[in-house]
């Protein structure tokens, strides 16, 4: 995407207050596309089963070792379909890479990506991007970014932007046959309804996009942390009676909406995600907080294996010993762990 001057994005970002980010948004042409690169040709033969992974990059602050793990973890092997969550483009946190591009290169495989922030702290950002990325092995034939109805506005926030939530939403072309695939990422400043208010956007772009005959597999970063992310006391409460935030993470359904709502659109989600928490959220003090936040919920599929994988550094043994990822001495590649799910379309 063509970058803006930061004196443009200060420029846009001050007419936030009164006009709202959508508003400005609709001044953006970058916001407006959804990237589109095929990169590689469709492999020679279809499987009987896909391999969809859901993976949260945090912006690509480890971009290299990040690549490794996607390469050479043994449990991601015959990746289909990544829907990846917080891609940069051109910030200085991730060293000013197309985080996408880097690593749809470095993986040999087709990718999508839509903006969904543009950062406004960093002068230095030669783009200040940040968005939501699908990658495929398989022909992209087209993709649309579909922002979400606002349930924060990032303007206001130490992390100050331009934008809103996104979806991706791409049609592939797997052996012939056409196939939707969703990257999501929802608020986390909000509570249960406003997750879900997002996701029936994506649902009713999902029925004008697809017919319903269509698989569609939809993955990505929910936020489903069974709290409301701006009620700091309720979320203190949690993290300090880890019984209580136990109760909340074995039964997420009862107090996230978005789950029974997938179920109400047609889409299963229990048989394709793990029971296993994908995201260690740091504390101040090193603690962490085990949550249920990343997912795949599909129609037209049914699921033959699925498993959640640990991307702290300490559980990385597999990696090649002279690997970027070997020789990485922090504690953890992203704040999330990976989940996939091994599937048959039926």
């Amino acid at each position: 995407m063509k970058a803006l001057s930061y004196d443009e994005r200060i420029r846009l970002g001050n007419q936030v207050p009164e006009l709202g980010q959508f508003k400005v948004i609709e001044q953006i042409p970058q916001y407006q596309i959804c990237e589109v690169h095929n990169l590689v040709p469709a492999p020679d033969e279809t499987p009987a089963t896909l391999k969809h992974v859901v993976f949260n990059i945090e912006r690509g602050v480890t971009l290299h070792e990040t690549i490794d793990f996607l390469n050479m973890c043994p449990d991601l092997t015959d990746i289909d379909i990544i829907y990846a969550n917080e891609l940069d483009d051109g910030a200085v946190r991730s060293g000013q890479k197309n985080v996408a591009l880097e690593i749809a290169k470095a993986t040999g495989m087709n990718y999508a990506y839509g903006l969904e922030f543009i950062e406004l702290v960093n002068p230095d950002d030669e783009k200040g991007f940040h968005g939501n990325a699908l990658f495929s092995r398989w022909p992209i034939k087209w993709a649309k970014a579909v922002h979400m109805p606002e349930q924060y506005n990032w303007y206001f926030d130490r992390q100050k932007r331009i934008g809103a939530r996104v979806a991706i939403l791409c049609a592939l072309d797997i052996g012939g046959r056409e196939i939707g695939a969703v990257s999501v990422h929802l608020e986390n400043r909000t509570d249960s309804a406003g997750r879900a208010a997002q996701m029936a956007a994506v649902y009713e772009e999902i029925e004008r996009s697809f017919s319903p005959e269509t698989p569609v597999m939809i993955g990505g970063d929910l936020n489903t942390n069974t709290f409301d992310g701006n009620n700091i006391p309720e979320f203190t409460e949690l993290f300090n009676n880890p019984e209580k935030l136990q109760q909340h993470m074995d039964a997420v359904e009862q107090y996230e909406a978005a789950l029974p709502q997938a179920e109400s659109h047609g889409f299963a989600y229990r048989e394709f995600s793990s029971k296993e928490g994908t995201r260690r959220k740091p504390m101040p003090n090193g603690a962490c907080m085990l949550l249920k936040l990343d997912w795949l919920m599909a129609r037209g599929m049914t699921c033959v294996s699925h498993g959640t994988i640990s991307t702290e550094t300490k559980d990385c043994t597999w990696a090649a010993p002279d690997s970027a990822l070997a020789k990485f001495i922090g504690p953890e590649l992203s704040d999330h762990n990976a989940c996939w799910a091994r599937c048959e379309l039926i």
